[in-house]
């Protein structure tokens, strides 16, 4: 659609995924006193008197998002309803409802879609969430799930990506990287099936990763921990898109720097020998890969030796600083590298 005013056209491919967003939003002031934060975190803030309402939105596009080649509908389901969860956790929250919105072909039968909703239903029992409602539509571009979730805060414990203070310390929970060498495992399994139906995917060994792709968890237990442990991060983000990209948002939004030891970054050690496997530096996979859904967060100095005891599933990784927006990678030669977000990025070429 051309612009009615001067009749120029801007590709989607010019601004990328976060510039669009940025644009596209950008005029949409808030004007009602309810309404805290909108556009720009993990999830909306909504004020009903005390505790904070949450709500968040993802859409998952078939041959976008997932390929029914290598995804069970089960665990799509599963997947598409923590990937939600995940963003209320980001939040400090509690998610407590989802709505579903399906669009499906008639490519799908009625028990293609019994499994794919048997999946949301086990992601709902295991995270105490109901399912309250959504919408079903045709589609002729394959299979869109649609969900969006809302979840509950108490005003005091809520958690923006803009807290974030220079000398504050980084901190990242679990392993990084799995998500991204499971994909690279089913993308090299599908291909060796399209060149010979006759084969059978080799899968042995990669039980772990592959887990991590089809069927990642959002990290409720680290909040609980974090609140056992009289610890309130001062900016927080789940990991999607990879960790040099979500550490760009929290340097955007804080207004700071950030220094993170590449020695620091936690991998599991199948990680990162099928990254190896694959010609790629561990590091860069958890850098760029993206899918991990670990929380990143930044927490006071004051607070080191809590998240010490805290648990061995959680690390300091790096620290903020004072330069806003500049991100450096530190090598163990003590190297400095400028930190880039390079995961996957909707409408960049």
């Amino acid at each position: 659609m051309e612009d009615n005013n001067n009749n120029t056209r801007t590709e989607l491919d010019e601004l990328g995924e976060f510039g669009l967003i940025d644009q596209i939003t950008q005029d949409f002031p808030l004007r009602n006193p309810s309404s805290l934060k909108g556009v720009g975190d993990d999830a909306a803030v909504i004020d009903h008197g005390g505790e904070r309402t949450l709500v968040s939105v993802d859409l998952l596009l078939e041959g976008v998002h997932f390929d029914m080649t290598y995804t069970p509908l089960k665990h799509l389901g599963y997947k598409a309803a923590v990937v939600n969860f995940s963003d209320i956790y980001a939040m400090n929250g509690t998610p407590t409802q989802i709505v579903v919105g399906l669009g499906v072909s008639n490519r799908y039968s009625v028990e293609a879609l019994d499994e794919l909703y048997a999946g949301i239903r086990m992601a709902c029992e295991a995270y105490h969430v109901d399912m309250v409602g959504g919408d079903t539509t045709s589609s002729r571009s394959g299979l869109v799930i649609s969900i969006t979730v809302i979840g509950k805060a108490p005003q005091e414990d809520v958690v923006f990506r803009n807290g974030a203070k220079p000398n504050d310390l980084l901190c990242v929970s679990g392993d990084l990287g799995g998500a991204y060498m499971g994909l690279l495992i089913l993308q090299r399994e599908k291909a060796e099936f399209l060149a010979n139906p006759q084969m059978q995917p080799q899968l042995a060994g990669f039980d772990y990763v592959l887990r991590r792709q089809l069927r990642p968890e959002a990290r409720k237990d680290v909040v609980e921990l974090l609140k056992q442990a009289g610890i309130k991060p001062t900016s927080m983000i789940d990991i999607s898109d990879g960790l040099a990209s979500e550490i760009m948002h929290l340097c955007k939004e804080s207004g700071v720097g950030c220094q993170l030891y590449e020695e620091r970054i936690p991998l599991d050690p199948i990680t990162a020998k099928t990254a190896k496997d694959f010609q790629i530096v561990p590091s860069v996979a958890a850098l760029n890969g993206g899918e991990d859904y670990e929380l990143l967060f930044t927490i006071d100095q004051k607070d080191y030796e809590k998240i010490q005891q805290l648990s061995s599933d959680v690390s300091v990784i790096g620290y903020m600083t004072p330069e806003k927006g500049i991100a450096e990678l530190i090598t163990p030669d003590n190297h400095v590298i400028p930190l880039k977000a390079q995961g996957f990025n909707h409408f960049k070429r």
